[in-house]
């Protein structure tokens, strides 16, 4: 039984690696010369492939920008789904979503200037598929400064309108983001989060070192 599991096993991890590289492939000629100006053989040739090689593992380029977007808004989800789960305040669960969902979107920067930029040429089934991610999204962070209003921790007056400010805060990060500008990273996210909780009229969880 084994020895019919391990080839088997062996060729789904050689196919996902594949189409890793691919989507790699794709991400750097989407984000440096744009989605509409990028070709398949584009794609194949940066890997020294042929096209069927590429359509072995996705049927189009519109099948390639709805993975690299549909990763973008997993990121988000990925980050709020822990930070909901972890036993602590609102204050210290919107904390770690901000600091989380920025250290990954900014560490895969490239993912979320696509998402942002060539959302737009995506069929629509699959903009909509996407945007009821992102709805879910919005909807689990309503759900969490609601759940801070209620414990006395924030004060907002409109939680939807207060939840789509901190996504569009959040979520304009990488476009403005340069790893080599003025600010680190760690001090963007730092700043970023600071900025979120003073928006809700929270305290910082975190405590300031305390000086020898």
């Amino acid at each position: 039984m084994a020895s019919t599991a391990e080839p088997q096993d062996m060729r789904e991890a050689i196919s996902h690696l594949k189409r890793e590289r691919i989507l790699a492939a794709a991400v750097e000629l989407f984000y440096h010369q744009g989605y509409g100006k990028t070709t398949l053989e584009q794609v194949a040739n940066e890997l020294q492939v042929t096209k069927p090689f590429i359509y072995a593992h996705f049927a189009s380029k519109n099948e390639l920008l709805v993975e690299i977007c549909s990763r973008a808004i997993q990121l988000a989800h990925e980050s709020l789904n822990l930070a909901m789960a972890k036993d602590a305040s609102a204050t210290e669960r919107l904390e770690t979503v901000v600091r989380d969902f920025l250290t990954a979107v900014l560490t895969h920067q490239p993912h979320a200037m696509i998402y942002s930029r060539e959302e737009k040429e995506l069929e629509q089934k699959d903009r909509d598929a996407i945007n009821q991610l992102r709805r879910g999204f919005d909807k689990r962070l309503v759900e969490l400064i609601e759940l801070g209003v209620k414990s006395g921790e924030f004060q907002a007056d409109d939680v939807q309108l207060t939840a789509l400010a901190i996504g569009g805060i959040v979520g304009w990060a990488p476009v403005w983001f340069r790893a080599n500008g003025r600010l680190s990273l760690e001090e963007v996210v730092s700043y970023m989060a600071s900025m979120v909780l003073a928006m809700v009229r929270a305290k910082k969880t975190r405590k300031p070192k305390s000086n020898p």
